[in-house]
């Protein structure tokens, strides 16, 4: 087949559906996501217009007590919709498991039941035509054979060919149970494929490295007998001549091979160990995430001709995923997708790119050993009352209709393409620069306080163009002058940032600040909605009254006690008004973060590092927030086309006293040195609400304060 002949590059989606143990607890990620409980989201990952869809029929789930008894209710539920949808299922029978209890990856008998368990799917669904059996059977013997990271928490190789030859032996055997049903079943294989680099001293290890990533498939594929470069390592590990040469008598290799590709897939190898942080550094040598030290990483179309190379066969990428700011979530879905047409050009029988964890993904970031709530969005995010569309879904939906993306953020690079992104001085020759064609339309912020070179800075960090216009450059109530500032920049998105926090100023200047932001923020959105420009600003607690004891949601009365609030109020309706896809954040008046050691904290910890005491309100209740926090989920919503009012703030109730003791004792400071100040002595102007604690009801995207604390306590302490 020819590239011309061969059909258009398809778009998959995947539910991360990680059902494993860790000790003796086991950890659901459909529980976690509430996938499990909402039968609608099937509808809705339709409309992206995917071929199909990577989901899980999880032996752990449909038979979790006996091998002889199956509760089929969930999953008839589910296929039998996919089905109706016209959305193809790859069913995934285990995903970084080891099976129920009456079985694990070191037992001699694994392959056999996961293959009876398979022929009882297929019996049950003889309609479905592609499978995955075990997903990324190499990676899950590691972790789980090899770093003893997964039950059954083993820690050498020995443990780990035994797992990986249990779960490609079971793969063969599932295959052929259920192409006794089905003869035509596909089997779609997974598995994480990286690549090692290194120095010279440390290359034969990367040789052993690049050489092992493809052991999986090299078994299914039946290319394993003694002159395989692994075949004295898989004796010295304990399997036997007869056991491994089983695979080439047996072969079975994939329909399509689907290749998982990861950030931190590719690594670096340095036996010059003092170059680095102590948790990049094992005993021999550092191991580091290429990105952030190598300057030329292969890269996954390089990756993809390799496969492409070695085995002839269709192949997809399976994974498609990061765990990052918007804007580079859509980068990376867009690096990927070029990728693909790039190898296809080549050559290459590319079939579909899969963006996976289609409802986002919990605890990755501890490889999914705790639950702490750490939550990476994908193209829907789920921390609202419904799942909610992010900038992602529209590049898929883009994608999956033949139409090219153009959210403006694709315009820059990724920050794996940007010189920001080491954190090692780098190693080996730059890549030549590449060119792009044109230039990226800015994101203009208004305003030089606080929150605005927050934005700045973070967008700096983020690699999104952007301008700073502080307010004394700006008249925001001249209609000329908005005018002039909105055609000279060119923006697609204007975040205004001006006068935020200034409560008592306010106070003093009723009628000059009423002006600055009713009156300018009225002009403003109306400029931008005749320009399609989108909008973000500012509000803040102080439009409530704190007539109530329980925390505010969008919805609520507003009721302001103060001119800050009553200007920040007037500025919603107007914005609303004028602008209907304008984005209103509403916060805490008062924010903590590491733009600058001034404010609250700030002058706190100063004291009580000079060993004096140090005065701060105790009465006040509300939400403290986090700076960067704020920051970066506005900037996501941004980008996401949010509109509308939306309470930013994180997660808890506090007092600035009770936050400051809390300070104290992460870095060891002396808390008996804080003292609960009246208002008046402080020295306010402003009435301020005794109650204004924020929660949202459209979705808590925040972190909790208690995180919050940490990461500003950590970074204080440097």
């Amino acid at each position: 087949m020819t590239s011309h002949d061969r059909p258009p590059l398809e778009l998959w989606i995947g539910v991360e559906c990680t059902l494993n143990r860790v000790r003796d607890r086991w950890l659901n990620q459909l529980h976690v996501c509430g996938h499990h409980e909402r039968h609608d989201d099937l509808a809705m990952l339709a409309t992206l217009g995917a071929r199909r869809i990577r989901y899980p029929v999880l032996w752990e789930h449909v038979a979790p007590d006996a091998p002889d008894r199956h509760d089929w209710t969930w999953t008839d539920q589910r296929l039998g919709t996919l089905r109706e949808l016209g959305v193809q299922p790859i069913a995934t029978l285990l995903h970084h498991g080891s099976g129920p209890h009456y079985t694990d990856l070191l037992d001699p008998l694994f392959p056999e039941k996961l293959a009876a368990y398979a022929q009882e799917v297929a019996r049950r669904y003889p309609w479905l035509t592609a499978y995955t059996p075990v997903n990324e059977p190499l990676t899950t013997a590691r972790f789980s054979g090899l770093y003893g990271v997964w039950y059954p928490h083993h820690t050498t190789d020995a443990s780990f060919i035994r797992a990986l030859l249990n779960e490609c032996r079971g793969t063969v055997l599932a295959m052929r149970a259920i192409r006794e049903v089905n003869p035509h079943a596909e089997l779609v294989q997974t598995d994480d494929l990286g690549k090692a680099h290194a120095t010279p001293a440390m290359q034969a290890e990367a040789d052993f490295q690049n050489e092992r990533r493809w052991l999986a498939y090299d078994l299914l594929c039946g290319r394993v007998d003694d002159t395989h470069p692994l075949w004295s390592y898989l004796l010295g590990a304990g399997a036997t001549p007869e056991e491994v040469l089983w695979f080439a008598h047996h072969p079975c290799p994939p329909d399509v091979i689907g290749v998982d590709y990861y950030v931190t897939s590719e690594r670096f190898l340095d036996d010059r160990r003092e170059r680095y942080r102590a948790h990049h550094v094992n005993a021999t040598h550092a191991d580091v995430e290429a990105i952030r030290v190598y300057q030329q990483p292969a890269g996954i179309e390089h990756l993809l001709m390799e496969t492409w190379a070695r085995y002839g066969l269709p192949v997809a990428i399976t994974e498609a995923h990061l765990g990052s700011t918007r804007e580079e979530q859509l980068r990376w879905f867009e690096t990927f997708w070029k990728a693909a047409e790039g190898a296809r050009a080549r050559g290459a029988d590319i079939r579909a790119v899969t963006s996976w964890a289609i409802l986002g993904s919990f605890d990755w970031n501890t490889l999914h050993t705790s639950f702490n709530g750490h939550y990476e969005p994908g193209a829907f995010d789920v921390r609202g009352p419904t799942p909610r569309r992010t900038a992602l879904a529209g590049v898929l939906r883009d994608r999956a209709s033949g139409r090219t993306p153009d959210h403006p953020v694709l315009a820059s690079p990724g920050f794996w393409e940007r010189p920001d992104r080491f954190f090692y001085p780098p190693v080996g020759e730059a890549p030549p620069q590449v060119e792009r064609g044109g230039a990226a339309r800015p994101l203009l912020i208004l305003g030089g306080g606080r929150l605005g070179q927050a934005v700045q800075r973070m967008c700096m960090e983020r690699g999104l163009e952007h301008r700073l216009l502080r307010t004394s450059e700006l008249d925001l109530a001249d209609v000329t002058a908005v005018r002039s500032l909105l055609d000279l920049h060119q923006p697609w998105a204007v975040v205004n940032t001006a006068g935020y926090g200034w409560i008592d100023r306010a106070q003093q200047h009723p009628g000059v600040f009423w002006r600055a932001t009713a009156v300018g923020l009225a002009v403003l959105a109306r400029e931008c909605a005749t320009r399609g420009v989108q909008l973000l600003t500012f509000s803040s607690d102080q439009v409530f009254g704190g007539d109530r004891d329980t925390p505010y949601h969008e919805r609520d009365q507003a009721h302001p006690l103060n001119a800050y609030g009553r200007a920040n109020l007037e500025a919603e309706r107007q914005v609303l008004a004028f602008h209907k896809d304008a984005l209103v954040v509403r916060s805490s008046a008062s924010l903590f973060g590491s733009v600058d050691r001034r404010g609250v904290l700030g002058a706190a910890l100063t004291s009580l590092r000079a060993g004096q005491e140090c005065q701060v309100d105790g009465a006040h209740r509300f939400s403290p927030t986090y700076l960067p926090d704020l920051v970066h989920t506005s900037l996501d919503l941004l980008i996401d086309g949010e509109r509308g009012v939306w309470h930013l703030a994180n997660q808890g109730a506090s007092s600035w006293a009770d936050v400051t003791r809390r300070l104290a004792e992460l870095l060891n400071l002396p808390g008996d040195a804080i003292r609960d100040t009246p208002h008046e002595t402080l020295g306010w102007i402003a009435p301020r609400p005794q109650f204004s604690v924020l929660r949202s009801e459209r979705g808590l995207v925040m972190p909790t304060l208690e995180s919050a604390l940490e990461r500003y306590a950590a970074d204080a302490a440097d």
